[in-house]
């Protein structure tokens, strides 16, 4: 390393000798200036102090071992802590990025941070040869840094000092990085022999990481622009014990057998084409069945709730998302415009759908009597997504909002907000979704050009967010900065059957939209006012529902949502004629069936079903011809006897319905009897 110009934080003259730490519990202790948090979590459990990773200073955080001059709130951050994981894997990526200083001459970095499970660092390799056999000697590499229990140091520096620094070592990516920085902003880090340009913070040694699996590697362009070279990246996972990276391993293995891209496949439900373009998904007839039976579902509990259904185009003028704000705030992650022989005139493809329903609302005059108004529509939208963050259903191109814009005046929000969060936990319980938590999405005060509107308008909507969460009573965190640019949100974070945290139902309230379309409507008064808008979807994108519900379920969906309810299987030629009348029968109840007229042997037919995964097998033999009966089979149960085709019918309408409404068949009887 280079001489580095240092700004050593002991020099700072301390505008106090003592300073009040106020922990998450209220209490406050007073320390000498200077003091880390490591020493504070020293004197309120020693066992705490061996385990805490990071700090949160004034909710800002902050290296354990840095000191403290003035007075803050403090919340000390273990692994059970977000923050704490977030720390640790952001310190096993500049592990990884020693290790592979040490193994590889000339070796460029770009960037290392850590990610929802783990962390990954791009890396340019040049003309060395790089795949991912060579990730256990990298592994190998860490764990011996990782014995040497090197602190991680935090160098503040000056950006003169730190573009010498990374000059003598030819860092690229490093030197375009800091052209984007600030001077007096800038801090390195250094372990053992290994310093990185990052804002930190840190753990406090490399000792602290005691188990490492890393997992593979992927081309990423750098700064995901394609314009710019493709580097390697390499994803990892750290944990502080042995035993927690043997239960992740079981766990992550798991998950890949419950790719939905798996089960998409195997189920034979969507797929995609080179040719029609990346992150465009084809539904296939299976699938198309799967997104039809969830529509429908959504369209009749909307129904019965007072929505009115609406279409709208996929294409819209420009200056419409001029108008709306979207064009200045994610323009960039558009397609690019569409222009005609027409001068001036540009259309987009649809990026929301909110613009299109506001210039619905704006059909004829409204009065107060006609609100609420609720518009309801299974619109596509398009965004163009990286390359490289195309996944699946989970990230395309184009997806399918089940998107309603209710339009109230404001004294009717509550009650509005409460009829749509029943609509989305009535949703989530019939899909099976019941560990579920809400979040409050607030805008950050601190940040103001994220949003528009005036502060008077965004107070009154999170307070009457906050309000209907706790006459709820659902289980809330307050999130600041996560708010949509025109308004707060409450956010349904809904965990699926491996643990994972997933954002599903959203609501949004919004006093900015009716502003700038110059909605109104009459009052009572005989005044022209604004109507409140609020923006709701219970599933999201049905594309990556879809591919959340896949995994959840395993590809186990239930009877009223399976794309094929019923396989009827003939054992021969002999009993195809009452097949096919058993088949029309259940039709005719708008049950949905296949039918295997093959030759093959019934055993094979039946190991075939059970790898569609279709819910019931309708069996038929001389016996049930004869008897005018189906043997049945139900997937993951096995025999159930033989019934005559009333009871079959009625069995599986019974189970439909139940599912339907969120109840097993037992608990839906008992429901209709009392």
């Amino acid at each position: 390393n280079c001489a580095l110009d240092l700004r050593i934080e002991s020099h700072i003259v301390m505008p106090q000798d003592t300073i009040i730490i106020t922990l998450p519990d209220g209490t406050q202790r007073t320390f000498p200036a200077g003091t880390t948090s490591l020493a504070i979590a020293q004197t309120l459990r020693p066992q705490l102090a061996s385990q805490v990773l990071v700090a949160l200073v004034n909710e800002v955080p902050w290296d354990v071992t840095r000191p403290l001059y003035t007075d803050a709130m403090l919340q000390l951050c273990t692994w059970e802590d977000e923050a704490g994981k977030q720390t640790f894997w952001h310190s096993s990526a500049h592990l990884m990025a020693e290790a592979l200083e040490a193994l590889y001459t000339n070796v460029q970095l770009g960037i290392g941070p850590p990610i929802a499970q783990g962390f990954y660092y791009d890396v340019d390799f040049g003309d060395q040869a790089f795949d991912a056999s060579h990730l256990p000697a990298i592994e190998a590499k860490m764990r011996d840094l990782a014995h040497q229990h090197n602190p991680y140091e935090r160098v503040p520096i000056s950006k003169q000092a730190a573009l010498a620094h990374f000059r003598a070592k030819n860092s690229t990516y490093k030197l375009e990085l800091l052209e984007g920085l600030q001077d007096g902003h800038i801090t390195l880090y250094r372990q053992g022999q290994f310093t990185d340009l990052c804002k930190g913070p840190h753990i406090p040694h490399t000792g602290l990481i005691k188990a490492i699996k890393l997992l593979n590697i992927a081309g990423a362009y750098w700064r995901g622009n394609v314009k710019q070279k493709q580097l390697t990246r390499i994803y990892g996972i750290t944990f502080p014990q042995e035993k927690a990276l043997r239960t992740y391993l079981t766990w992550a293995a798991e998950a890949q057998k419950r790719s939905h891209q798996h089960i998409g496949k195997t189920l034979q439900l969507f797929t995609f084409s080179e040719k029609v373009g990346l992150g465009l998904p084809l539904w296939l007839p299976k699938g198309a069945i799967l997104r039809d039976q969830l529509m429908q579902f959504l369209q009749r509990a909307q129904w019965r709730a007072g929505y009115q259904p609406i279409i709208t185009p996929h294409i819209g003028h420009q200056d419409l998302y001029i108008t709306s704000g979207h064009q200045a705030k994610y323009g960039e992650d558009a397609f690019q415009p569409i222009h005609t022989p027409h001068e001036r005139e540009k259309f987009v493809l649809k990026p929301m759908n909110c613009p299109h329903h506001c210039e619905i609302y704006k059909q004829g005059a409204k009065s107060y009597r006609d609100l609420p108004i609720r518009l309801a529509e299974f619109g596509t939208v398009y965004r163009y997504e990286q390359h490289g963050e195309l996944h699946g259903l989970m990230r395309t191109r184009c997806f399918t909002q089940d998107d309603a814009h209710i339009f109230c005046r404001p004294d009717q929000v509550k009650a509005e907000l409460a009829g749509v969060i029943d609509l989305v936990l009535s949703t989530f319980h019939a899909l099976d979704f019941t560990d579920y938590k809400v979040q409050l999405s607030f805008h950050d005060p601190k940040q103001p050009d994220k949003y528009i509107g005036n502060p008077a308008d965004w107070q009154q909507a999170e307070q009457a967010m906050e309000q209907i969460v706790v006459e709820k009573n659902l289980p809330a965190t307050r999130t600041l900065g996560e708010a949509a640019f025109y308004g707060p949100k409450i956010d349904f974070m809904v965990q699926d059957a491996l643990g994972r945290s997933w954002q599903l139902g959203t609501v949004q309230l919004d006093y900015q939209l009716p502003e700038r379309f110059a909605l109104t409507y009459v009052g009572a008064d005989n005044q022209k006012h604004r109507p409140v808008m609020i923006h709701r979807a219970p599933l999201g994108s049905l594309e990556r529902f879809i591919a959340i519900l896949l995994e959840h379920t395993s590809g186990h969906l239930p009877l009223w949502l399976a794309p094929h309810q019923v396989a009827i299987l003939p054992i021969s030629e002999k009993h195809a004629t009452y097949a096919d009348q058993v088949a029309t029968r259940l039709i005719e109840q708008e049950i949905r069936v296949s039918i295997d007229h093959s030759d093959e042997k019934i055993g094979k037919k039946v190991r075939t079903v059970a790898l569609s995964k279709v819910p019931y097998v309708a069996i038929i033999g001389a016996k049930e011809q004869e008897a005018q009966q189906v043997a049945v089979r139900k997937h993951g149960v096995g025999d159930i006897g033989s019934m005559s085709l009333d009871a079959f019918v009625q069995m599986l309408k019974t189970e439909i319905t139940a599912g339907q409404m969120g109840f097993s068949p037992e608990a839906f009887q008992t429901q209709n009897i009392s």
